[in-house]
Parts: C-alpha cells; structure tokens; sequence
C-alpha cells in the first residue's frame, strides 16, 4: 500500500519539474494560533494550496496575497499577522510594510499572532541561444556555468556544435510561454537573422539581443517592419548585444552578453537597446 506523498514530495517533485511554487512557514506564533511554527504550505501561481496547512482564514488572506506578489517579482515575504491591539501598538495597521515586514490583521477570536515566511520558489532563469555561431557556442557554456539553465535553438545539422544544453530545439520555435524568467541571445552569423528574430520578438521575454553590428540590426528591423512586426517589439530589440567591454573574441563577446544578462535579472541594466 503506498503512501500518501507529503508536502517534502510536492516540493521537490514541483521543483524537479521545474513548475512554480511559493513555500509558505510559519516561523513564530504568540498566544493561541491554529498553526505552530514550523508548519508549511506549498501556495501555486493561482493562489490555492497544494499541499500542507498554516492555519485557518485568520492568516490565509494575507498569506496568498503575499504568495502570489513573491511569484510575481521572486523576492520572499515576511508577513506578520497580529491583533488590533498589537498592531496599534507598534504604531502599524494591515496592509504596512515596514523593515521588510507585511503586517496584517488577525480578526479572529484566538487573537494570536503568527510570523510566516513566504518563499518563492522558481524555475531557473533561461538563457535561449538562436543559432550556432562561435558567440552562441561561447554564450552557451558560460551561461551554464553561471547558473543558467541553456535552451540551444538551430537547424539540426548544426547542433553539434554545442557540448551540454538543458534542451534543444531544432530551427527556431521557440515556446510562447514557459514559466520562469527567458533571456533571448540570436548569433546565427547570417544563417537566418531573419527567422530567428521573428521568433523572438514573438514571445514575452526579459531581454532579447542581436549578435551583429548596429547597422546590420537597423537593417534587419526595417525589414522585420515591414513584415509587420509591432515597432513596440522591435523596440525591445538590444543590439548590438552585451556591456561594452571592448570585446573582440567570441569568449570576451560572450562574457558581456551573459554580464548584461546578470545586470538585467538583477534590476541593475535597462532591456532596452543600447542609446
């Protein structure tokens, strides 16, 4: 007879797979609560629990709603679920955020208080790769190396030119949505600029760059224009790509590629492209 799977299987079969999640645990309690610390909850994107328990409706609001904000920007919570009285004495109400702190009211009878830590729990971010140029290949293995999960995108009579690639894709069709952040880097060398830049200017992406001179990239957004691309799309265009280090080789073009991504999932650089 099997076992029933606990919320330490949900949470690493969701992780394994790569599927979103947010972990709810209550960290401290005063007075009489439902939940004791150390209970936990796994909270999907749509807000309802999958599995585990916090506590009944005194917490679950604040809790989902918090849930639901650390999916959206992937920074943890801390909210903070206390009496009137308690609140009014440290001079907060529900809904401040102070120090970190989402404080929230428990209008339940128990009137105690509990602490819970709300912790995103996120698919890697993606670096695809469109074509199979030396900057591609290069971009592929650093981008690996600094955490990135590698989606490698070329016709398959070139994807032996990669080593190691968490997927493949053969050509350029690149899924619309995918849970997680994506970071879009086309170096196809003149091997289909075109195909490949309508394909990512398609999707929703973080950054999507253009390995190739400026001149080339204009060129290529003029006919992208024409062949009906929104100007609000091409404008998210970055090209030429990367931080300007005064690369020159493929491996110093694709370290500023993957420094730019870095400084762009961190907040740190703009999307847009270079002035």
């Amino acid at each position: 007879m099997s076992r029933a799977p606990d919320i330490l299987d949900t949470i690493s079969t969701r992780t394994a797979a790569g599927e979103p999640f947010a972990l709810a645990t209550v960290v401290r309690t005063v007075a009489a609560t439902a939940a004791k610390a150390g209970a936990k909850a796994v909270i999907l994107p749509d807000g309802t629990i999958s599995e585990g328990w916090i506590g009944g409706g005194c917490a679950r609001a604040a809790v989902l709603k918090a849930a639901r904000d650390a999916l959206a920007d992937g920074r943890p919570r801390l909210v903070s679920v206390q009496p009137p009285d308690a609140l009014d004495q440290q001079g907060v109400k529900g809904g401040d955020e102070q120090a970190g702190v989402r404080f929230a009211t428990n209008m339940c009878p128990s009137q105690g208080s509990m602490d819970i830590f709300i912790e995103p729990v996120l698919p890697r971010p993606q670096v695809v790769i469109c074509g199979s140029s030396p900057v591609a290949v290069a971009v592929a293995g650093l981008a690996r190396r600094a955490g990135f999960a590698v989606t490698v995108c070329a016709p398959a009579a070139e994807q032996a030119a990669f080593g190691e690639a968490d997927k493949r894709i053969e050509g350029f069709a690149l899924p619309v949505d995918e849970a997680g952040a994506r970071y879009v880097v086309v170096s196809t060398q003149g091997r289909g600029d075109e195909a490949a830049l309508l394909a990512a200017l398609a999707v929703d992406v973080d950054y999507v760059a253009f390995v190739g001179s400026r001149r080339k990239a204009e060129t290529l957004k003029a006919t992208l224009a024409q062949r009906g691309v929104a100007a609000a799309r091409l404008a998210k265009l970055k090209a030429p790509a990367g931080l300007d280090l005064g690369a020159i080789t493929p491996d110093e073009i694709a370290i500023s590629i993957v420094a730019e991504i870095v400084a762009v999932r961190r907040g740190k650089h703009s999307r847009g492209p270079a002035p």
